[in-house]
């Protein structure tokens, strides 16, 4: 089987420089919040152009904690998009405001500046940007709204790191940056991890106390946090890929390259985009007959995945949201056709024709 994420071919290159740095922390004794943890930070904030970084258990705590440190709260209301992984709404839900959606253009699969606007009210405190699959939002546009409402931004780049929107690193261009290490991201750990960036001093010191249970001090609690914090061994790792990341990035975009090339002429593909706007966390193709080639390309020995099958929207979770069926047109038609194919730093240009190969048979 082709997987959609080969970490067993990243293993095999990465496997001795891995467990030593992983012996590394085991002899030192210190598992949390150590000087992996803090050598990492500071890197990743040097990586993103950030004056802050701070590990955290996930890239769905980094998501509830920066609602938490811009208290956002009962009766607020947030903006975003109904096309994106269940954690960007769930969060929003768990502190207590209201998820807003926002319909997602037709190209990007990124929130519609174009229509924002027109979902803004009073209580409207902040908008999540998901730059969705590797692929840069609209940056400039989101921020002159923002700007106008006085409304804070959270960039959910959990499948974004690297991504460039101008020149400039996605989780830097707003309030605050999320990411996630989860193992299949661009940049995995081998576990659960994420982080947070800001260039905000204060908004940093409140997340330093919020993710460690409100604590700065030992025993000495001044706010109702949380207990979220990246450990030393999934530091570790990261600190390792993280020299490798630019290489891997590049060779994610070469794959995507080969892709649009051999099947823009039958199929709905991303653009091949040259510079850093898009990373190819997801390389997603749209089809009418998405099911039939899906099960088609299983039978020959290929994975394949569906980002989002159900829109946030029409999840259970959110009716009462008293949202339905049509009033976001494009993320529901987008759901009935996305496909993703196999990508990663390690696919094999062989094994990348074969499923190119594989999806011609089909079509033809």
């Amino acid at each position: 089987m082709i997987p959609m994420v080969d970490l067993k071919a990243e293993m095999k290159i990465l496997r001795e420089p891995v467990l030593k740095s992983i012996n590394e922390v085991l002899e030192s004794g210190h598992y949390i919040l150590g000087e992996k943890g803090k050598e990492l930070e500071n890197q990743i904030a040097s990586y993103v152009s950030c004056s802050y970084a701070l590990g955290v258990g996930n890239g769905t705590d980094a998501l509830y904690l920066a609602l938490k440190a811009l208290n956002i709260g009962h009766g607020d209301e947030v903006v975003t998009t109904p096309f994106t992984f269940f954690a960007t709404a769930e969060t929003i839900a768990q502190v207590g405001a209201k998820p807003v959606f926002v319909d997602i253009e037709e190209d990007t699969y990124n929130i519609d500046p174009t229509k924002v606007r027109e979902k803004i009210t009073s209580k409207t405190k902040a908008i999540i940007v998901v730059h969705l699959f590797g692929r840069a939002a609209k940056m400039d546009e989101i921020q002159k709204i923002a700007e106008e409402f006085e409304l804070k931004i959270i960039e959910d780049a959990c499948q974004a790191i690297g991504t460039e929107y101008n020149g400039k690193r996605v989780g830097a261009l707003g309030d605050i940056g999320c990411l996630s290490f989860f193992p299949s991201k661009n940049l995995g750990a081998y576990g659960d991890g994420g982080m947070i960036v800001t260039n905000d001093r204060k908004l940093y010191q409140k997340i330093l106390s919020l993710r460690n249970h409100g604590s700065r001090q030992k025993y000495i609690h001044t706010n109702i946090g949380i207990n979220s914090r990246l450990d030393e061994i999934q530091a570790a790792v990261l600190l390792l890929k993280l020299k490798h990341l630019d290489l891997f990035l590049h060779k994610r975009k070469e794959v995507a390259k080969r892709y649009t090339n051999s099947l823009q002429p039958y199929l709905k593909t991303p653009p091949a985009i040259e510079t850093r706007e898009h990373t190819f966390h997801q390389y997603c193709l749209e089809f009418e007959e998405r099911d039939a080639l899906a099960e088609h390309l299983r039978k020959n020995g290929i994975a394949t995945a569906i980002y989002y099958p159900i829109p946030l929207h029409l999840q259970e979770a959110f009716y009462d949201l008293d949202y339905k069926e049509g009033d976001f047109p494009i993320a529901e038609k987008v759901a009935t056709k996305i496909l993703a194919l196999p990508i990663c730093p390690f696919l094999t240009i062989e094994n990348q024709m074969e499923i190119i190969a594989s999806i011609k048979n089909f079509l033809h």
